[in-house]
């Protein structure tokens, strides 16, 4: 009886300290992270935020979402970084309206212990564990490339861009520069930026086609200034002498795929953004950040009339439930 007593109490002993040595994550624990948008409107962001949602539910986070009005408002996406530190995030999920001037209040939460995790569009700070998204400048590359293949005749080209400080649009746009000047027979006419929100692109679009009549390409680098393009090119009567390319999954650009107004779209995969942005902020808080790639791909894939109804299509279109 002795002897097994004595066993009992040796085999409680490396149990403790075999628990006590363990790297394994106490999953009772509920960590704290905060999303800060670009915005809260778009479809885009909408399926960010089901996959972060799916993401913090799996990992038992305490997920809050926040984002700015309009996606060039900086300063409330500074104040809104701040305001997470101040309520005890130990994480932030990030998109940078501006590459610089969101910098310094990235900075200042990393200096308050805070994990940083970039999706969408990065932000130029060192505090960056990693970032998640689309390569953008193959991502215009593609662009390009979809109108190169397509078009026959000589290209003469429109680029509707976004806030001219966002790194993503801007990288978009150089890809798409690069690949045009490569090819001989394209000429880039005209770039304009324009807020993020359709009418406003919608009514950039018209001026831009006023103002340069030969443009026969269109390339738009966001899911709003995609819409706008769209609503300009039908509302002027142009489907079948403009070739556009737009970005994302939005229901007006996938009807104007159909109807003619869109001729393809690059299509990101925003679910995944929100989904891995979460959970690599967890595995940062976790203890479990050894591995961790420093830039994470999300796939992109061009849709057109041809490869519409597709199942890699669809469910590229379709993915995922909204909010």
């Amino acid at each position: 009886m002795r002897r097994n007593r004595w066993g009992s109490v040796w085999a409680v002993m490396l149990c403790v300290l075999l628990c006590g040595c363990s790297t394994g994550t106490d999953y009772s624990r509920q960590h704290t992270v905060a999303l800060v948008a670009k915005s809260t409107q778009t479809e885009f962001w909408l399926s960010v935020f089901a996959g972060a949602e799916a993401a913090a539910t799996e990992y038992n986070l305490k997920l809050t979402i926040i984002g700015p009005n309009t996606e060039e408002d900086f300063e409330a996406q500074n104040q809104m970084v701040a305001d997470a530190v101040n309520e005890g995030a130990e994480a932030i999920v990030f998109s940078a309206i501006d590459y610089e001037n969101n910098a310094a209040a990235i900075d200042a939460a990393a200096q308050n212990g805070v994990k940083i995790v970039a999706i969408d569009s990065n932000v130029d700070s060192e505090a960056v564990s990693t970032y998640i998204g689309t390569d953008n400048y193959a991502a215009g590359q593609m662009a390009a490339q979809a109108a190169l293949e397509r078009v026959k005749t000589p290209l003469r080209v429109g680029i509707v861009n976004y806030d001219i400080s966002s790194a993503n649009g801007q990288e978009r746009e150089q890809g798409a520069a690069d690949a045009f000047a490569a090819s001989d027979r394209a000429e880039v006419v005209s770039v304009i930026n324009t807020l993020a929100e359709a009418s406003h692109a919608k009514m950039d679009t018209i001026s831009l086609l006023t103002t340069h009549p030969e443009i026969n390409v269109l390339l738009a680098f966001n899911e709003p200034t995609s819409v706008g393009a769209a609503q300009a090119v039908e509302q002027m009567g142009l489907s079948e002498t403009v070739f556009l390319v737009g970005f994302d999954s939005n229901v007006a650009t996938v009807d104007g795929l159909q109807e003619g107004s869109v001729d393809a779209l690059i299509v990101q995969n925003p679910y995944a953004m929100g989904y891995l942005g979460v959970e690599s902020a967890y595995k940062l808080l976790a203890g479990q950040a050894g591995g961790m790639e420093r830039i994470v791909d999300t796939s992109t894939q061009i849709v057109d009339r041809n490869n519409l109804f597709d199942v890699d299509s669809q469910k590229a279109l379709f993915a995922f439930d909204r909010r």
